[in-house]
Parts: structure tokens; sequence; C-alpha cells
């Protein structure tokens, strides 16, 4: 007995019963190698059943196989294929990259022993994580699961698996990358921030991975919050080494607002004070960008400061950030501050433009050298707009080997491939930015801002205010044709979608200020009228033409004897026809206004037009006070102060105000944050549900967040049907799915 587990211990294995009287030697056959062969009691006739014993293990019998025998307590010892021969196989099919071969000898090895040896099995990963190919990375990333669960994490080493995450982040896979990391932080194996940053920036490829990116960085924070980490004793020299950076939070801050997680980025803006980073140009910039998607003006505010007075930041990123600061001032309403800021802008530019004239005058008279000199040195706007551009794009770099990656012992490799990516998202986001231009180095004011200006005062009625901004960005405009000003545009804009009051009314107010209009104006809203028949606003009209010393062409006296014959006002069509003769005018002398459109086209001066005729026409209306409620409804819910929440948001609907997704969100926040209070989220989801979808239109990172209160909640099974998310055939599928997600929360 004690002779049989000693050969066990050495990897022999038992067949049959353990009476055998009489142990027979037997020479090895092949790979497999039976130690001895038990003689066989007879039954019948013949000596030894070969349909129960494998034919290797009868190579010393010389019996029928057609005879009829069996054992009856006799046992064979065996032993099954040789672990190290299997081992040896495992790494020549490594080497000679027979993939398919060499799991076939892993899977074997693993019934037989178990996990191979640690150089085995991390070579294994490595060479099938260095495939790239997703069959065998959901392979090697079972294995390491595995080897997790099993307690074998000292097998893995730290290069190994921080290179297995890095593959699977590369090959579009965020939720296994995600989880090696956590699996290294779990062991104490902290990763660099050079190498995971990389691996956040192929994560924020994605959606999901953006998401997942963001909620990591955010687990990683917490190891830092409030200095717990002593910086000053030596044992704490890898944990800080794995500390966030500026690189990562721009790098998930640019991918939350390019995936549309903007509440996710919002979060992140708030844990970077915890921890103590301090912003760089390009996280100032991202937190504009947040600030404005979310509707956080008064954050936004505070930035212009710091903006202003940094001397780090480039044209790019002056143009983004005034472009943010733009738009909120328009979500809100508030014209007056995005009006000054538009003229603002304009005094610059003009005062630019004059100085580099100057300069541009200064260099010529030097001579021709100087001026080559000064036209290479100045092709960039600054370091800001370029400062990425030297980097490799993703689709340019090939994946390093094994050895490489762990040569590069401080990952500079992998930031150079973070930050080629963080540009990426960063032109995306660029990509939107259609407020404010820029033209050697110089901000303006695109048509863009100016359609939507006028927009914004026709909407709220204030044409005496629009006015006034239009003639004082018309005097500091740059010098151009009366035709082509911007007053002249705006009012033909107005009358071609049939707001004949308002340009009337700005054009009065134009003919009081003094500023020329030209008789393109007059001629294009006097046919409008002639057209809908209005004689008091025609006369009206005519007699304003006359004090302005405006000369009518044929057409417009056409239209209007035409309008005058129609209501058989036969005096007053005689008059005009006799005033237009007395002034000489031939009805052949002005094309009218098609011939001002022609001429702007053809000057490229007709985008302004075009811009303003786009954003007049959007049926869609601005809900100014939205946002200002959603400020208050937000304030209450960080402040956790859920009732008087509650309460705004009743008087924001009492006011006629339509919530949006932010608002909820800010509410299912708020709840959350409290804790237990999931009947009252669920309370908040039938609010939500009332809402026609044509009137409110539910993000995706909205109802994320509602049912991942209900899985916290602990009532799914019974609220997720009777509550509308799924219909009650799917009940039994969903839970067991939340049932997973409920055991990670």
């Amino acid at each position: 007995m004690t002779n049989v587990r000693l050969l066990r211990r050495f990897g022999y294995r038992l067949i049959g019963s353990l009476s055998a009287p009489n142990l027979l030697p037997v020479v090895d056959v092949g790979n497999y190698r039976p130690l001895f062969h038990a003689r066989p009691q007879l039954v019948g006739q013949g000596s030894c059943n070969r349909k129960s014993i494998e034919p290797a293990y009868c190579s010393k019998c010389s019996c029928s196989s057609q005879a009829s025998e069996s054992f009856t307590d006799e046992s064979i010892l065996v032993r099954a294929r040789d672990p190290s021969q299997l081992a040896l196989e495992l790494g020549k099919a490594l080497d000679e990259r027979r993939y398919e071969d060499a799991w076939n000898a892993y899977e074997r090895y693993k019934q037989i022993e178990g996990f191979p040896r640690k150089s085995v099995i991390n070579k294994l990963i490595c060479c099938l994580a260095e495939s790239q190919d997703r069959h065998w990375l959901e392979k090697v990333y079972g294995v390491t699961v595995l080897a997790f669960d099993e307690h074998k994490r000292n097998l893995l080493e730290k290069d190994t698996l921080l290179f297995l995450s890095y593959v699977l982040a590369r090959a579009g896979l965020p939720v296994p990358a995600s989880t090696i990391l956590r699996k290294m932080v779990q062991m104490e194996e902290f990763p660099s921030i050079n190498a995971w940053s990389s691996i956040v920036a192929y994560m924020s490829l994605s959606a999901s991975g953006a998401w997942l990116a963001a909620e990591m960085v955010l687990e990683k924070c917490h190891f830092f919050k409030d200095n717990r980490v002593d910086p000053r004793k030596k044992t704490n020299s890898l944990l800080l080494a794995m500390k966030p950076n500026a690189l990562v939070f721009n790098i998930c801050l640019s991918a939350c607002l390019v995936h549309g997680s903007t509440r996710k980025a919002e979060q992140l803006l708030e844990m970077m004070p915890l921890i103590g980073l301090k912003a760089d140009v390009t996280l100032l910039i991202m937190m504009a960008h947040v600030c404005e998607k979310n509707g956080r003006i008064d954050e936004i505010k505070k930035l212009r400061r710091h903006i202003d007075e940094s001397c780090q930041i480039g044209d790019r990123q002056y143009q983004e950030f005034y472009n943010c600061l733009l738009t909120c001032h328009l979500n809100f309403g508030d014209l007056k501050s995005a009006s000054e800021i538009v003229l603002e802008m304009l005094r610059k530019a003009k005062e630019a433009r004059v100085s580099l004239k100057a300069a541009l005058s200064v260099v010529e008279a030097v001579g021709s050298h100087k001026q080559g000199y000064v036209e290479k040195t100045g092709t960039g706007n600054s370091l800001g707009d370029n400062s990425f551009s030297s980097f490799p794009r993703p689709t340019e770099t090939s994946l390093p080997s094994f050895v490489d990656f762990c040569q590069d012992c401080k990952y500079l490799r992998l930031e150079t491939e973070a930050k080629a990516l963080l540009s990426l998202l960063l032109d995306r986001i660029n990509s939107h930015v259609y407020l404010v231009g820029s033209e050697n180095g110089i901000l303006y004011p695109t048509e863009k801002v100016y359609a939507k200006l006028v927009r914004a005062f026709l909407e709220l009625r204030k044409v005496a205010d629009l006015a006034a901004f239009l003639i004082s960005a018309n005097k500091e405009e740059t010098p151009m044709s009366i035709e082509n000003s911007i007053p002249v545009q705006v009012i033909h804009a107005c009358i071609s979608v049939g707001k004949l009051e308002e340009a009337h009314d700005l054009l009065d107010e134009m003919r009081v200020a003094g500023v020329r209009t030209g008789s393109s104006v007059y001629s294009s809203l006097l046919k409008a009228y002639c057209r809908l028949n209005k004689i008091g606003e025609i006369t009206s009209l005519l007699n304003d033409a006359r004090k302005c010393g405006v000369q009518l062409d044929g057409s417009c006296y056409e239209a209007v004897i035409h309008t005058q014959v129609s209501r058989k006002d036969i005096h007053g069509a005689l008059g005009r026809f006799k005033e237009m003769k007395e002034a000489r005018i031939s009805s052949k002398s002005y094309d009218g206004f098609d011939s001002v459109i022609k001429e702007c086209e053809a000057s490229g001066q007709s985008k302004l037009m075009v811009k303003l005729l786009e954003e007049i026409n959007d049926d869609q209306k601005l809900q100014y006070g939205v946002h200002d409620w959603n400020n208050v409804i937000h304030f209450f819910c960080k402040k956790q102060l859920m009732q008087d929440a509650r309460k705004a948001l009743k008087k924001m609907k009492a006011l006629g105000h339509l919530p949006n997704a932010q608002t909820f969100h800010s509410l299912v926040t708020g709840y959350s944050a409290v804790g237990g209070k999931y009947q009252e989220i669920a309370e908040l989801w039938g609010e939500m549900k009332m809402f026609p979808s044509s009137a409110i239109r539910f993000d995706q990172e909205l109802l994320d967040s509602v049912l991942y209160n209900f899985v916290r909640g602990q009532g799914l099974e019974d609220d997720l049907p009777r509550l509308g998310l799924v219909s009650p055939d799917l009940t039994t599928v969903t839970c067991n799915e939340a049932a997973q997600w409920r055991s990670y929360v």
C-alpha cells in the first residue's frame, strides 16, 4: 500500500483494485510507460481480456483478443504521458508559432499536472498574445482568470499581465483589459502610469471602453484621495508610480466628450482636486468643454481668468475655450455677455491686423532675406496647435514583441502611443468648434455665431438690442461694401424668411443711427410688402427711403403700381407712375434682390446669409429657462437636499419648462448618493415615462444609471417588468445578468 502511494506521488495512476497478487514489469511503449502488468485470473479459456486493457498495457501478453476473460481483484498501475515531454513539446510549438499544437499540449498537461511551471505559463500567455488573434486572446485571458480563481497568481509575472492587458486593449476588448489591470492592483503589482495610460487610451476608442476607462481611473484615484499615500516613504514608490496624471485625465475626459458620457466626465473633474492634480493647458480646455456640455456657466466663467492669464495656451485652445463660453451664454439666453465677447473679439482682431500689417511693412523694408526668414518661422501659430503632430498614428504603430516591451523599462513607447491617441480624440472635439475661427493667430467670430445671436435676439423680440449690436459690429469689422455689411445681410435674411416686421424695425434703427444700408434692402422689403398687399407699410417704407435719399429702381415702382391696381387704387397707381417718370427711372435699371445675391455668391460673401437663413428657419425653439433650472436642481442634488430638488422640479414644470435628460440625471445621481432611495428612483422613472418620446430624449448614460440603481436596490425581479424596463418574458434573462452585476456592485 505504501508503494502504491509513493508511485502516485510520481505521477502514476491506478486502474482496477489494489489486490493484484503478482506484478510483472512491462517495458515502455511510445510515450506511455506502464509500470507493471498484473497476472490475470482466467475465467474460462484464453488468457487476457484485451477489450478491457489498452494494447500498450498488454505488450508482454500474446493472448488472443477473442478470448472471454476478465480481471477479478487485479490492478494495473500505469503512468500517463510524461509531463516533462509535454512541457518540451509546448515550448517547441510556441517557438515555431504552432499555436494550435501548443494549446493542445497545454490542455493535456493541465489535465495531468495542473498548471505548468512559471516560465512555461508566462511564455504561453505572451506568445499567444503576440499573435493578436481574437480567438487566442480570449483563450489566454481565460487562462489568466483561471489562475486567479485557483489561487495560482504567483505563477503570473507583472510584465506578462501588463503586456496581455495592453494587447487586449489594442484588440478592442476593453472589459478583459480592465479586468487584468484590476487583478494586478489586487495582487499589489502596481502598473506604471506610462504603461496603463496607453491601455486607457486604446480602451477609450469605443463608447463602452471610454466609460470603463473613466471608471478605472476613478477607482485608482481612491488610493490617493486626501494625501493617503505618503510620498516620503520609499515603500510607497511603486504605488505612487501608478498615480493618474494629467495625460490620463485628458484621455478619459476627451473620450467621454466624444462618446457623450458628460456626467462621467464631471465625476472625473470632481476627483482632480481630491488627489492634488494640477491642471495643464489641455486639461483646462477639457474642463471648459465638460462645463459647456453640462451647463455649468459659473465654472466656465471662473476658468476664463486662468485661460487669459496662461502663457502656454495656443490658438486652438483659445478657439475651443471661447467657443464653449459663447455656447454657454447662448444656451442661457445671456445675449448681452455673448455680444460683448463678440465685440471684444472684433476689436482685438482689428488691432492685431493693424499690428500685423505694420510688422509686415517693416519686414519688407528691411529686405527680402528677412522676409523669407519670417515666412518660414511664422508658419505655426503656436506650440499648442502642433504639440502632438510628431506622434505616430495608431494605425502606423505595430505591436512590439514581448522582449521589446520588457526592454522599454520606462514604457516611453506606450506613453507616445497614448499621446497620439489623445491627439486623435482632440481633433474630433475640435471639429465641432464652429463659433470661433482663427487665422494667422487672430481669433474672429464666424458667421454661425452671428446667426445664433440674431435668432436669439429675434426670438426674445429684442430688436433694439440687436440693432445696437449690429451697428457696433459693423464699426469693428473690416471695411467692406454697403451691400455686404453685416446689418444689410441680417435684414436680407429676415426678409427671406418672412420676418418683415423685424426687418422693418431693424431698418428704422439703422436709419436713426445714421448707418447706410443701400437701396437693395428697401427694394427687397418693398417687394415683400407688395406680395402681401400691405399698403400702409409700403407707404411708410417709401417715405423712409425718400428721407434717406435712397433712389428705388423701376421694378420697385412697378410692384407698387401693380399692388395698387389690384386693390383698385387707380389714383394712387397713377401718382406712383408719375413719380417714377419725373425721377426718370427705367424699369430695367436694376435687377433687384436676386442680383445682390448673385453678387454676394460671386464675391464669397454669402456665407453669413446662408447661416442666417439656416438658423432662423430652424424650428427647434431655444429653452433658455431649462438650463437655469437644471443648475438649481443640480446644486440641491449635489448638497443632497433632495426635497428642495423635488420642489424645484415641480416649480420648473409649473412655469412651463420641460425637463430634459440632464435634469433627471441630476436627480438620479442625488438619490443614489444619499443611499437607499431606490423607491424614489422608481417613482422618478415612472415620471420620466409619462413624457412623450417626441418631447424628451433620454440618453444611454441616464438609462444605465437608472438600471444600475435598480440592481443595487435588490428589487430587480419585481421592479423591472412593473416599471417597463423589460417585458415579463425577459425578466429571467435580465435578472440572471443583473445578478452578476449585483455581485460586482
